[in-house]
């Protein structure tokens, strides 16, 4: 058997860098009051050593554990097929990183995962928490409220229990759909038909109501609900072209949905764009740029929508003592013009 080394303590680091137990653990620990001279020798000694901050008697000092815990409200099928939350989930993880914190990923697969990410949150093992991909009916708001947590939440919430003061971090998927329907209407098509999302999402509803700000007279026939999948978008326009035979264009909520939707086109014989134009809502690149033809889209920033969320939540972990909460923020979207509409 090999020994194991014993772990430099900060006695050790402090006899190196020949200054007081207390002013190296405030140097490690991020702490004030110390010289830079002083702070320069005891990193320096921490570096030569390979000193190690015990985290649970840092966390003691500082209050704080360095971790937070992402809570996506969807099962694992979905967030591991869906390009989405890969890049929500690389934001979150830079800004994170950068600021030396961990990341806790937490998946929600039904009602009892629900119970055990709140008991997991009000348990202490982390300092905030991101939550994204909320539904309606979804109980984790109230979960986390319960568990006391500070929090950012990804998507404008859709709760109606008065609360006014949630931090989060949303696109202007009202004003997108709006600017794709108009692109649409431009193009001089006439009966432009729209794949909603799930609809008990706010992302999805926004679209929707975006869509029903220009087309506010079209036939309802013309509105299929679908379910950001690419599955959903097959079924739903398969069920446009039984119904509504003559659609010369398709907003879809979300790329995937378009993809879907292209294919069925595709099977019908229906050309894109020239009997029926397509745009969809993202632009992740994986999906618009290999669609057959190349996807138009509405863009938003997934992944800076993630260091956002983190940005916010560290932010206010650093003033909680001022008691300050970070409001809502609405990132704006663009169209990107491709070759399917």
């Amino acid at each position: 058997m090999t020994e194991t080394a014993p772990r430099p303590t900060l006695e050790a680091v402090a006899a190196r860098a020949g200054v007081s137990r207390a002013t190296v653990s405030r140097v490690v620990n991020g702490g004030d009051g110390v010289r830079e001279p002083l702070a320069e020798r005891v990193r320096r000694a921490v570096e030569e050593l390979g000193y190690v901050p015990n985290q649970a008697a840092r966390s003691l000092v500082t209050r704080r554990h360095d971790a937070v815990a992402v809570v996506v409200a969807e099962p694992e099928t979905r967030v591991f097929a869906d390009p989405f939350f890969a890049l929500q989930l690389r934001g979150i993880s830079k800004e994170l990183t950068a600021h030396d914190n961990q990341l806790v990923l937490l998946l929600t697969e039904g009602r009892d995962d629900h119970a055990r990410v709140g008991r997991y949150l009000a348990g202490g093992h982390v300092d905030g928490a991101l939550v994204f991909s909320l539904h309606l009916d979804d109980p984790l708001p109230e979960l986390i409220q319960r568990a006391g947590v500070p929090t950012v939440f990804g998507g404008r919430p859709g709760w109606s229990d008065g609360t006014t003061d949630v931090a989060y971090v949303d696109s202007d998927n009202r004003g997108g759909a709006r600017e794709a329907v108009r692109h649409l209407v431009g193009l001089g098509r006439t009966r432009v038909a729209h794949i909603t999302g799930a609809l008990d999402q706010t992302s999805a509803a926004d679209r929707l109501d975006g869509y029903r700000d220009v087309m506010g007279d079209a036939d309802p026939e013309l509105v299929v609900r679908g379910d950001f999948t690419p599955a959903g978008g097959e079924r739903a326009m398969r069920e446009l072209l039984d119904r509504c035979p003559d659609v010369d264009a398709v907003f879809a909520a979300n790329d995937l949905t378009a993809s879907g939707a292209l294919r069925v086109l595709r099977e019908r014989g229906r050309r894109v764009p020239e009997d029926v134009a397509v745009i969809g809502f993202d632009d992740m690149l994986p999906v618009a740029e290999q669609t057959d033809p190349p996807l138009t889209t509405v863009r938003q920033d997934i992944e800076e929508m993630g260091r956002l969320m983190a940005r916010l939540l560290l932010r206010d972990l650093d003033r909680r003592s001022g008691g300050a909460t970070p409001a809502g923020v609405v990132l704006p979207t663009t169209l990107i013009r491709r070759a399917s509409a």
